[in-house]
């Protein structure tokens, strides 16, 4: 957002959730765009929902998204489904009138109540697709959505190639790499470590940053922690909150590694980069979860290459679109903790490996996971016309000047 800014476009963001976390990114002290919050649950704020119902009404589009939401209702019978359709009828009844694009940031329930209340205003809507929203939603509903949005894209080719097979014009859907802001990032530490295992007192430090779910694979390496050598001298640090954290404490000491792990909970950016700075090996031993949950193009994976570590992943989803087995990393088979291990133990044996492979790793993010050029193009996406209403058009209609959009923050993936 604050990259689309800096390109002169105007921002407001709507966000379906009010903010729990108290920490302040430097990130968020760059984006200028004004924030509302949507009733995050109609109950609590139903005269709201009521007031943007008597407006809507009226608009000539509503009878079609109305139609769009029964539709998609007798597929769903859901309250999250009906809380969508509330929350687009605030926006749609809220949203000044100079609004000229809503852009849905993931496919999932952002993406829902953005198609609902474009129709409502008869604007046209995109956005982008990334992880969980592809690939736990129904395929008739991306159908639909895609099928409404006036385009779209994605982070991975893996996700790209799904896409595009449930779309009639595949051009619509387009691969945009997510790549890091170097400009404000700490610049790559020099890596002068020769830590091998062998010393009790400087052991190796293996960090992994990444929530406790099931797609991130931390059963896995947790196993794959507890078959190194018994000689080895080793620290596990991990960055995160989740659903399982306490399961996974649970693990290590049973597993009989607790006291080698260190569990720090979610941290501001600064903390996480100072970890990437004074740890050893990055480790992300991501999978397909039950639900089906995958992941896109972990962030976190950027960063630590950017910052010159040794990566140890698998070859799940988008991740080997970054990490390239033997040349910045080291991949092995999802929930494959015999293999995983194998390769830790090669990199905590090795730190002239690990000074290669996190060489290249920084090199890899420079050049070929281009910040500027992914913002540039969504930036140029945006204020293109739209397939169904031309810039001729909306001039004619008394819209001037830049573009404002509209970003729904919707859950993490």
């Amino acid at each position: 957002m604050a990259g689309l800014e800096a390109r002169g476009l105007n921002l407001k963001i709507y966000s379906l959730r009010y903010r729990t976390d108290p920490a302040i990114h430097p990130a968020h002290a760059r984006v200028r765009a004004p924030i509302a919050y949507l009733p995050q649950y109609l109950k609590d704020d139903a005269l709201r929902v009521m007031r943007a119902w008597w407006t809507v009404r009226r608009l000539p589009g509503f009878s079609l998204a109305r139609r769009r939401f029964l539709h998609d209702l007798i597929r769903d019978r859901t309250f999250h489904r009906i809380r969508r359709w509330g929350q687009a009828m605030v926006l749609a009844a809220e949203m000044p009138a100079t609004i000229e694009r809503i852009y849905a940031h993931f496919l999932h329930t952002p993406a829902s109540v953005a198609r609902y209340a474009a129709i409502m205003r008869g604007l046209p809507w995109s956005g982008s697709g990334h992880a969980k929203d592809i690939w736990t939603s129904q395929e008739w509903e991306l159908r639909r959505k895609l099928a409404d949005a006036d385009w779209l894209i994605t982070c991975t080719n893996f996700a790209f190639a799904r896409l595009k097979d449930l779309v009639a014009d595949s051009s619509r859907v387009q691969l945009v790499y997510h790549g890091l802001d170097l400009a404000h990032l700490p610049v790559p530490p020099i890596r002068e470590c020769r830590r091998d295992g062998s010393d009790p007192a400087n052991p190796v430090v293996i960090l992994s940053v990444g929530r406790c779910v099931q797609k991130k694979g931390y059963d896995d390496l947790l196993d794959a922690l507890a078959r190194l050598p018994a000689q080895l001298h080793w620290r596990f640090e991990h960055i995160g909150g989740g659903i399982l954290d306490e399961e996974l404490k649970g693990r290590a000491n049973r597993l009989g590694i607790a006291e080698r792990c260190m569990w720090l909970g979610a941290q501001p950016s600064a903390e996480v980069f100072a970890a990437y700075a004074r740890c050893d090996i990055f480790a992300l031993a991501s999978k397909t979860a039950a639900d089906g949950d995958q992941e896109g193009m972990p962030n976190v994976l950027q960063e630590a290459g950017y910052q010159g570590m040794a990566i140890v992943s698998t070859r799940s989803a988008g991740i080997a679109e970054f990490v390239e087995d033997g040349v910045n990393g080291l991949l092995v088979a999802p929930a494959a903790p015999d293999e995983l291990c194998a390769a830790i133990l090669r990199l905590v044996r090795d730190p002239a490996l690990r000074a290669q492979f996190g060489a290249q790793a920084t090199r890899v993010v420079q050049t070929r996971f281009s910040f500027e050029n992914g913002i540039d193009r969504i930036a140029t996406a945006l204020r293109g016309p739209s397939r169904t209403t031309s810039a001729e058009e909306r001039s004619d209609e008394g819209v001037s000047g830049g573009p404002t959009l509209v970003h729904y923050v919707g859950p993490t993936n």
